[in-house]
């Protein structure tokens, strides 16, 4: 198994040159930048002796975890892509570290980075998950993230949701690229949370796809420079962005005339008639003439006559007594 120590550096033919007029251990207190990338390394030993170490290059190798780093207070860039790390840990004592490179390890977790206060790139790139797994990222670790992160990438890695990522506040540079994202709604309510937003790539996600995508996405961010790789016109979103308001304004018109009911004395007047009712017309009014009476009603009326008739003769004796 290959370790990184003190012995191994002391063996390496770059840094032996650069040695010369130093003791060993006065020359690994001046080193800052060290790089053993491709090495096959499985382990880090005790490097406690490079107490100003800046700069770690250790990608392309076998790590398996992250360990005796807490030494490396001035740490700012470490690069350890390509490994077979599973886990974020260790890293609580690298008060400085600015840029992290984790992309391409087995990481399903993002976690363990919420005393890193100046950490302002995050790569974690093409993690090789499991079948039908996806890159989590745990929310307090976003929000410890949430005054600092400018860049983060997270392309290849099944997510289908970026909801979480809204804590970001200072995020300028983002790269979500051949995901699973679908919901063109989220991604416009996302992108309205980060204002800081300059560059966006969401190349090879099924969102991609739908109508409009683009436009609504210019829209709803309205600080983006570069979506997908291609710049946007000022112009361009200007355009969308009064078509947009427009459209809602004009929705909005028409909603409102739907709620309105004219206010007069008439409640009849502005509705229609009710069940029932008999609607006419001034002409209509001007042209009806009464219709002859129907053989019923000729019945009715002959029987109506007679009876009145036949009151009227049985009446008469009373009438003509009183009369005398």
């Amino acid at each position: 198994m290959v370790r990184l120590t003190i012995d191994l550096i002391a063996k390496s033919r770059n840094h032996f040159k650069k040695k010369r007029g130093l003791s060993f251990p006065e020359y690994l207190r001046t080193l800052t930048h060290l790089h053993f990338f491709s090495k096959n390394i499985e382990d880090i030993g005790d490097l406690s002796m490079c107490r100003n170490l800046t700069v770690l290059y250790l990608y392309d190798n076998h790590l398996t975890h992250i360990c005796n780093l807490g030494f490396a207070c001035n740490l700012t860039h470490l690069y350890m892509q390509n490994n077979n790390l599973t886990h974020i840990d260790n890293l609580h004592n690298l008060q400085r570290l600015n840029k992290l490179y984790l992309g391409g390890n087995r990481i399903a977790v993002v976690e363990g980075l919420e005393n890193l206060p100046d950490l302002s790139e995050l790569h974690l790139e093409n993690q090789r998950l499991n079948p039908g797994e996806k890159l989590l990222l745990d929310p307090m670790t976003l929000l410890s993230l949430a005054e600092s992160l400018c860049v983060l990438n997270i392309n290849n890695n099944n997510i289908d949701d970026i909801r979480d990522l809204m804590v970001l506040k200072e995020l300028r540079h983002f790269s979500a690229a051949d995901n699973r994202l679908h919901n063109l709604e989220e991604l416009e309510d996302v992108l309205g949370l980060l204002p800081r937003l300059l560059h966006m790539d969401l190349r090879g996600n099924p969102v991609c796809k739908k109508q409009k995508y683009r436009d609504r996405l210019i829209t709803a961010g309205r600080n983006l420079e570069v979506l997908d790789g291609r710049e946007i016109n000022e112009m361009t979103r200007q355009f969308l962005i009064n078509w947009k308001a427009s459209k809602e304004a004009k929705k909005k018109k028409h909603v409102m005339s739907g709620l309105l009911i004219p206010l007069t004395n008439d409640f009849n007047v502005g509705q229609g008639p009710h069940p029932g009712q008999n609607t006419y017309s001034p002409v209509k009014m001007q042209r009806w003439k009464p219709t002859q009476p129907s053989l019923r009603a000729q019945k009715l009326k002959m029987s109506m006559s007679g009876l009145l008739n036949h009151v009227s003769v049985s009446a008469s004796p009373i009438c003509s007594q009183v009369d005398a």
